[in-house]
Formats: structure tokens, sequence, C-alpha cells
């Protein structure tokens, strides 16, 4: 071929995909390869695509560089990595046209594997880890680290980069950085000395991400829980919620014991099931602390009877809810948007729940913090809904934000002196323009004292069965919760002149509707966009509605929840709402939301 004839090299702009099994220490590789894209100042994405078995089931990491931020999930790889021989078949289909494939050479490939289009980089892997390393689980390891030497060659990585992230990663591991550099360097060697480098994509340093980090959403929400001031935290394990309390448990053995004499100014409880958990939490609220647990779709479900008790008894609480896919034990390594209405409606009788939804760590962070002075503010729980995608894969976000003048909003606490000075106290009355009446923590004042009920009670806090009396309450508190829709984050609203239809979405779908919007502009749709990032909906959520003939919702779940509850809780008519469902446990793709909405714009034209 000669030099006219060669493609040009895209630059930082591709994607590729590792698969490996289970259990064979690929995280530690692919891990190593996109914060090595993001430290060279690249935009970058990681998704780990995992089983929820210990070891020995298929697994694929997929890395997605673009250099203009998009970096929603994408089924266009150009190149991928085969380390598990059980997928080769599937792995090698989904490679584009033109795209390579990276295998371990040392056995060789069935030739009824082989496709036209694709060009095969066969790499010796194993037999390099037999020659080079004696233990067995070493070699098994060290193969991955092989392949990272590997890409740095074909991809261009930098190999400072890669050198001082092994430097802090093991510094004080000797051993295990004399066997990695000799691994990384193996695979880079091999690379360039008989492979063909670069490939016809590439990287470049860039300067996108200085002011940037790289995290995972479990991680930011926990930052935000101990920035918030919360102190207990009642939870029980669970996939993908631990990692979650994991984190707030590290950054509290940190930050929240005393240095002078060492004592712990936090309480992390593990219960016997998640109903125990919420327990926990609730009656912390009740005493004054900030507490919240974290947990996922089956986990709400046990928790709902105590979460009716929080809300009737109006008592603080945080819950936050990685969302996995459902029902029952469903998938639990799979990330989807299940638990919408359920949040928004926890629990018997009539309940509506002040529910929160980030869209990525950043916003895990702070919305984290946010939760805390809503559940305090109007004296309820408060759901922060994520997904396993926000919350167990890294993600580039802009460096938190904090201001260092923030105090907790406590809400309506009665001092003592306050106490003191009332004639006499009554847990529910008077109520503010928001419908929350003061509250008192114990042990502040005799006078202060009231009995916490779950049973039907009055505005002043007694049993009551009469109807009325029972009416008042629960229809306050109907309208406390109506007051909040203007403390929620406000939906992110963008509008592109001579739009002809809106597209509303929630949560994680925000990257790839984003960028599937700006694709249909160059086909000549153009679409207005609104993501809501609370509930209740606001005045601004209703007026986008109102404002577009056609609204587009686009979510993760089967039964299209939040269309459901746009039609309970607006005053859009439902014929107006289309849905774009997602829900096999996959991220969402920009391709997907094109699609669908090409679908249903040109529907609408033919029927026009």
């Amino acid at each position: 071929m000669t030099s006219e004839q060669k493609p040009e090299v895209r630059i930082n702009d591709f994607a590729f995909k590792l698969a490996n099994v289970n259990g064979t220490g690929s995280a530690s590789a692919n891990g190593l390869l996109m914060q090595a894209i993001f430290r060279m100042g690249i935009p970058v994405s990681g998704k780990n695509l995992f089983p929820s078995n210990i070891q020995g089931l298929p697994t694929w990491y997929e890395v997605r560089v673009n250099k203009l931020g998009r970096t929603a999930r994408t089924s266009e790889y150009d190149l991928m990595v085969m380390m598990n021989a059980e997928t080769y078949a599937a792995d090698i289909r989904e490679v584009r046209s033109g795209g390579y494939i990276l295998y371990d050479s040392t056995w060789p490939l069935n030739k009824a594997l082989e496709r036209e289009g694709v060009h095969f980089i066969g790499v010796p892997l194993a037999r390099m880890c037999a020659e080079t390393f004696a233990d067995p689980r070493e070699r098994t390891l060290m193969k991955n680290i092989i392949y990272v030497g590997v890409l740095a060659a074909l991809l261009h990585i930098d190999m400072d980069v890669v050198k001082g992230m092994l430097e802090e990663k093991f510094k004080k591991k000797p051993a295990l950085m004399q066997s990695n550099q000799k691994a990384i360097w193996l695979g880079y060697d091999y690379a360039i000395k008989n492979l063909e480098h670069p490939l016809p994509f590439r990287l470049e340093k860039m300067d996108a991400t200085k002011d940037c980090i790289l995290i995972d959403g479990n991680t930011a929400t926990a930052l935000g829980a101990v920035y918030a001031g919360a102190t207990v935290a009642g939870w029980y394990p669970i996939t993908p919620s631990t990692s979650v309390l994991d984190a707030f448990k590290v950054f509290c053995e940190r930050y929240r014991v005393d240095k002078e004499t060492g004592k712990k100014k936090f309480c992390i409880i593990q219960a016997e099931d998640e109903l125990g958990a919420v327990g926990m939490v609730i009656g912390a609220g009740w005493a004054g602390a900030r507490a919240f647990t974290s947990t996922s779709g089956p986990g709400i479900s046990l928790m709902s009877e105590l979460v009716g008790l929080a809300y009737y008894a109006e008592i603080p609480a945080v819950i936050v809810d990685v969302q996995r896919v459902g029902p029952s034990t469903g998938m639990p390594t799979r990330t989807q948007q299940g638990d919408i209405m359920m949040c928004a409606y926890n629990s018997h009788g009539d309940t509506k729940h002040i529910c929160l939804y980030p869209a990525n760590p950043e916003e895990c962070f702070a919305f984290s913090v946010k939760s805390f002075d809503l559940a305090e503010r109007f004296q309820t729980p408060v759901f922060m809904l994520t997904d396993l995608d926000i919350g167990m894969n890294d993600w580039v976000v802009p460096r938190f934000k904090w201001d260092d003048n923030y105090k907790p909003d406590r809400g309506r606490v009665l001092t003592r002196e306050e106490i003191e000075a009332l004639p006499v106290y009554y847990r529910y009355s008077p109520a503010d323009e928001l419908g929350v009446a003061a509250r008192t923590l114990p042990g502040t004042h005799p006078k202060g004292a009231f009995f916490t009920r779950g049973s039907g009670h009055n505005k002043l806090g007694g049993y009551t069965e009469v109807p009325a009396q029972y009416m008042e309450v629960v229809d306050r508190l109907a309208e406390k919760h109506r007051a909040s829709r203007d403390h929620v984050p406000a939906p992110i609203i963008e509008k592109r002149p001579g739009s002809t239809f809106g597209v509303l979405t929630v949560g994680g779908c925000d990257l790839a509707c984003r960028e599937a919007l700006a694709l249909l502009e160059e086909q000549g749709y153009k679409g207005d966009f609104c993501r809501v990032r609370g509930f209740p909906f606001n005045e601004e959520v209703e007026t986008f509605l109102e404002e577009h003939s056609q609204v587009i919702v686009v979510e993760q779940n089967r039964d299209a929840q939040l269309r459901a509850l746009l039609v309970l809780e607006t005053r859009c008519p439902k014929e107006k709402l289309q849905s774009i469902l997602a829900y096999g446990g996959f991220p969402l793709q920009a391709s997907q939301v094109v699609d669908g909405v090409r679908a249903k714009v040109r529907l609408n034209k033919k029927e026009g």
C-alpha cells in the first residue's frame, strides 16, 4: 500500500473493547489504560460490563475516546482485545468493518473465526508470560499487563504517564512495581519490533481534562455525605451500592476522628437487612443526626414500611438508591432506571417523596449534600436515585466545587430557649408557609417532648381516627411535598432555534441524549432538551412540556416510568408524550436515541 493509499489517521476519536474472564485481574489493567488516557488530557469514558459471579464468566471493558467530549457508550469498536476464547466469535462480530482485533497468538486462531474486512494482530501473550514469570498466578495477572504495553505502542499512550502511575500505585510494593514494569515493557517492546504502529487511530496529548477528575458516582456520593455533615449510616450490602458505604467509612476514618483523643465522631452499622438499616437511619434522624443509607431496588422494596413511618411521623432520612436491573434479583451487575415510580410513591397508603436524579458523579456529590438539606428542611425521607453506570464506572467530571461558608439547612428545629418561651409545644402545629411544623430534638427541654406516631394523629400530635382531623394532617403533607418543587434542583434545559420537538430525559441518559441531539441536528432534525433533576417537577418542567407539541421521553426501563410520572404529576396530556425505552442492562447509546427520534418524528410527519 502506498502512502497515498493509507487511511487517514484519526486522532483522539475512537473506541476499543477489552474482552476478559472475570477474576483474572483485568480490572487493574483496564483501569490503568483508562487513567493513562485521562492523564494525557483526553476526554474518555470506561464502561465495565461484568457478571454477577466472582470468577469465570466473561467480562468486558469498553473505552471511548472523543476529543469533543462525546463519551456516552458506543457500539462502534475500532479495536477489540480478545482475552477470552469462549467469546471470540461474538467479539469478532462486534468490531466495525476495517477494525482491528488483538488476540493471544500463543495458540493459533481457528480458521472458522476469520472475518473479512478486519485486521488480526497476534501477540503471543501467554508464551511471553511463561518465559518471563515463574509463578502461575503472576502469569495470569501479568498477561493482562502485557497487553497494556502492546496497546501503549499501538495507540501512542505516553509511557512517561504510565511510568508515573505505576510509581504512584506500587511505591510501597517494590516487587509488584518490578513485575508490572517488566510486563508493560515486554508488551511495548514486542509491538515496536513486530507490529505496525501506530494504528490508523491514535492518541495525542490534549489539555481538555486539566480541571477535571476521574471518579465514580458511589465515591462522589459518599464524599458529599461527609461534606453535608452526615455522621450516621445504617446499611446492608447490596450490589451496586456497597461501595458507597465502603467509601464513606474510609472518608470518616480520615476526617471524622478527633486527632487529639482518637475518638470516632461517626457511627456506621451493618444491619441484619435493609429494613433494619433504614430503621437505624430513621432513629438517628429523629434524634437529630444527619443519617443515610445506600441500597438498590430490592432494598428499597424491603424498606417501604418504615419509609412510610418516616413520611407520616415527619422524620428526616436520606436514602441513596443505586439502581440495577429488576425485577426480583434481576441482573445485579447491569444498569437500569427501574425504581422511578417505586421511590416517588414508596410505602403503602398515600405517600409522595422528594427524589433527586443526578446524571454523573459531579452531581452525585452536590445532590448528596442537597438531599440532607431537603430532608431536614421538609422533615421527610429524600431519595437520591443514581444507577450502576453512574455509581460504579469512572467518569471524567469537573473538579468538585465547595463553598466553605456552607451551613447545613437544619430546617425548623427549636432551641431550648425557644421551647421554654412557648406556652405549650405541639409537634405538628403551627406549620409555616412550606407546610412544615417545628420539631424538637430529644433531651433539649422537657416541654419539647412529644409522642412520635405512625398511627393516625391530629395536628397536635394526639391519636385520632376522626376523618377530618386525619385528612387535615395528610393534606398538609401533600402541601409540603408540593412546596418542595421549588427547592429541588432545577431541570437542565437547552433550546435550539427552529426546534420542532422536545427530548426529555433523566439521570445517566444525559450524555447519550445530548450527543444524539447534536447528530440529529446535522441530519436536519432540531430538538430542544430537558433533563429533569428532581421530583416533584417544578414549573420549568411544566413550561417545557407546554411549549412542545411533541415530547419524546428517553429512559432506561420497560414500562416508561418517567413518562407515567409526568402524566400523573403534570398538566401535560399523555398523548403528547412518546417514549424511547432502553432496558437491556447496558448504558444508553446515542444511536439508540437517534434511531428512536427519527422514527417518532417521521411517523408524526406521515400522520400529519
